[in-house]
Formats: structure tokens, sequence, C-alpha cells
């Protein structure tokens, strides 16, 4: 099936993440996959950090709760930082998926407006251009 499992994080909206976070440790179980939790931030203090060691650090705990939260026993983080999140994003996730050996990546998104008949969502993006697999959680 799979061997690795990859969840983008966004540590500012993790209330909005429920239903994949739920998705992605069922799926980690049921196969028993090692799961990676990805976050991406900008160098700038932002109110979830102000330094890219305290955001490296707030993904660590992050993927320690989870792991505790869902009985994950296999549980990594990475924190990429990137100048312009908003721009640069789907590419960070894209390299974080080839960098974590990831071959099924589980992510949120939302339901779709009028926005996305004119840009793609960042999942709808993701899903579109990826070598992986990917699981898009609404």
């Amino acid at each position: 099936m799979y061997s690795k499992l990859m969840v983008p994080v966004d540590l500012a909206h993790v209330e909005r993440l429920e239903k994949a976070l739920n998705t992605a440790a069922d799926l980690a179980k049921l196969y028993n996959l090692p799961v990676c939790y990805v976050g991406v931030s900008a160098s700038a203090p932002s109110k979830i950090a102000h330094t890219p060691a305290e955001f490296s650090r707030k993904m660590q705990e992050f993927g320690q709760s989870q792991a505790s939260k869902y009985g994950l026993s296999d549980v990594t983080t990475a924190a990429y930082i990137s100048h312009d999140p908003a721009i640069d994003l789907d590419d960070t996730l894209m390299k974080a998926a080839k960098d974590s050996g990831a071959d099924l990546v589980v992510m949120a998104s939302h339901v779709p407006g009028l926005a996305e008949h004119i840009f793609a969502s960042n999942a709808g993006y993701f899903a579109s251009y990826a070598d992986v697999s990917v699981m898009v959680v609404r």
C-alpha cells in the first residue's frame, strides 16, 4: 500500500484541520505508516513564532501532541522557512513531499467558492501536480 504519510499543517488554523488530522491518523494506524507533519512559515516574526527555531520547536510539539492524541508511534515533523509562504507554499510542499519520502499526502482544503474558478486552491494545485497520491479532505 503506502510507506509514509505527509500531513501539511498550518499552526495558525489547527482548528480547521481536525477532519484531515483525524483522517491521516486513521490511515496511519490502519496501515502502520510513519507520519510527517509539515509546516511552512516566514522567517519574519508572526503570531505563531518569532523565529524559525521557535517555529520548528512548535512543529515538534504539535507532532508530539498528535502522536499522543491518536496513539501514533512513528511521528516526525519538518519546518520549512519561506521568504513568502503565500507565494511559495505550493513549491515548498512539493519539496517537502520529496524530502520526507512520503508517498501519500493527506491535506485539508476548504469548500470551493467563486475564487477557485479563477485561482486554484493550494490543495487543488498540489493534487494536480504532485508525484504522489494526495487525499484532499474538506
